[in-house]
């Protein structure tokens, strides 16, 4: 539905796009030496001079208050004092780049303010870019229509096709051309391919028509009205259509109304609003200076962080379960004793009911496990580890039966036949002449008594190996 209604101005429009990859096996290490050679400098709390470099002039995230935030064991996952396998890993660089995205029917400049790469475990990784419109008002419309063309890493429309980036008196035709080539160059070679495997035009892992998810900040005039309309095209990015008039991707009151009723959180109404889907997370705001600055610092740091890791357990939940469907269960015992090892991992190191300590940072971030499904994937993983418990219990003890019977008639047969009756040639110097004037019953005993020893040296052989594998595969999964 088009809207011919004048639209609201925004007077600061500060974006964050934000995309996982999956890492290629074993290559982590490589990874962050190579964001060390692009210059990205790895982020710490301690690090206070750090706190006002990657914003833009004007903002700053208070480390120290972003620490407060999180209950201590989130904190140490989301903020680590050292290289721990088990914490997030960001790395960070100032960019400062102006540019311009050319889009079908305007143009609008931009300005690159910094690059994340935050390193994850379960090989897992996300680059968050920060954009500011400048300060220039603009129409709503122009700064959702930027944002929805933006998070377009590579041309999945007709809009999209017109759309390029010029920066440097270069033109890139995609998006994904301008990330991987000027902003993290390093990255393009590490990424993991192998979970679209089955697919036939997707070419970037865990993403909806290869789009990034939005993280936005809105700032309106003081007189402004955010109503529910301007909240629902907020979520949905519903920027101009092809006639370059605002556009609404619904029409029907009710259905929006229901819809802003889940997908919003109202606390500060009617001043401020914050609205979440699974692709995007914005605030809009008609307060002045001072109150929307400190609100943009939220959501570049508390927020910013609870939607990484609203994402991430997201993610892992979906690898999860991608991983079990994909079981062969009669063959893969291997993969099912990896696949109960990283569930129980998931839900011991990083999926906490209660991870944020103040009320509405809570709320918030609540919503936002609301919103992607985390609590009903969360069951799903763990009705799956109980299955697989109960499977792998039930082969083990009919393996442990089976082996036991075949075990306890080769010994009595062996052991009682066979040595019984070949038992004396075989003390001291052994008579090989006499072996000779076996009779065939002898013969087989000789065999039955060489093949147990053989057999029960090759068991014992065979458990010690299986020890040292399982404790290499633990390694390799903390190293991870």
């Amino acid at each position: 539905m088009d809207l011919l209604s004048p639209d609201p101005v925004v007077e600061k429009a500060l974006l964050q796009f934000i995309f996982p990859f999956s890492i290629k096996q074993g290559e982590s290490q490589e990874l962050e030496q190579q964001l060390v050679r692009d210059g990205f400098t790895r982020f710490y709390l301690d690090k206070s001079e750090l706190e006002d470099a990657y914003y833009g002039e004007g903002y700053c995230v208070s480390h120290k208050n972003m620490e407060r935030v999180y209950l201590p064991f989130a904190a140490h996952v989301l903020f680590p004092k050292k290289e721990d396998k088990d914490s997030f890993h960001r790395f960070s660089r100032v960019n400062g780049l102006d540019c311009l995205l050319e889009m079908p029917l305007n143009n609008l400049p931009f300005r690159i303010l910094s690059t994340d790469v935050f390193l994850c475990p379960f090989q897992l990784g996300f680059v968050t870019i920060r954009v500011d419109l400048g300060s220039q008002k603009l129409p709503f419309s122009r700064a959702l229509e930027f944002a929805d063309r933006f998070r377009t890493l590579e041309d999945v429309s007709k809009k999209d096709s017109h759309t390029h980036i010029h920066h440097n008196g270069r033109v890139f035709e995609q998006v994904g051309d301008f990330v991987f080539s000027e902003l993290v160059p390093g990255l393009r070679s590490c990424l993991d391919s192998s979970e679209l495997s089955g697919a036939y035009f997707e070419t970037l892992p865990y993403f909806v028509d290869e789009r990034m998810l939005v993280q936005a900040f809105y700032q309106f005039e003081e007189d402004a009205e955010i109503d529910i309309h301007l909240r629902y095209r907020a979520s949905q990015l519903d920027g101009i259509n092809l006639k370059g008039q605002p556009h609404k991707s619904a029409s029907d009151p009710t259905y929006i109304d229901n819809y802003c009723s889940t997908h919003s959180y109202n606390r500060w109404g009617p001043n401020t609003y914050y609205m979440t889907n699974e692709q995007t997370f914005c605030c809009l705001t008609r307060e002045g200076s001072d109150i929307s600055t400190n609100l943009a610092n939220e959501m570049y740091g508390e927020y910013y962080y609870g939607l990484l890791l609203s994402v991430f357990h997201k993610i892992v939940l979906l690898k999860l379960a991608n991983m079990h469907s994909r079981l062969r269960i009669d063959n893969d015992y291997e993969q099912i004793e990896n696949l109960i090892y990283s569930i129980n991992r998931f839900s011991a190191k990083f999926y906490f009911l209660e991870l944020i300590s103040q009320s509405q940072g809570r709320e918030i971030f609540l919503q936002m496990r609301k919103v992607y499904g985390n609590d009903a994937l969360f069951v799903e993983v763990k009705q799956t580890l109980d299955d697989l418990f109960q499977y792998q219990d039930k082969f083990q003890s009919k393996r442990r039966d089976n082996l036991l019977m075949i075990l306890t008639v080769y010994t009595v047969i062996s052991g009682i036949y066979g040595m019984n009756q070949v038992i004396e040639d075989l003390k001291g110097q052994i008579k090989w002449s006499k072996m000779l004037e076996y009779s065939p019953f002898e013969y087989l005993a000789l065999f039955l008594a060489m093949t147990g020893i053989v057999v029960s040296l090759s068991l014992t052989v065979r458990a010690l190996w299986g020890r040292i594998q399982d404790r290499r595969k633990k390694r390799f999964h903390l190293e991870d």
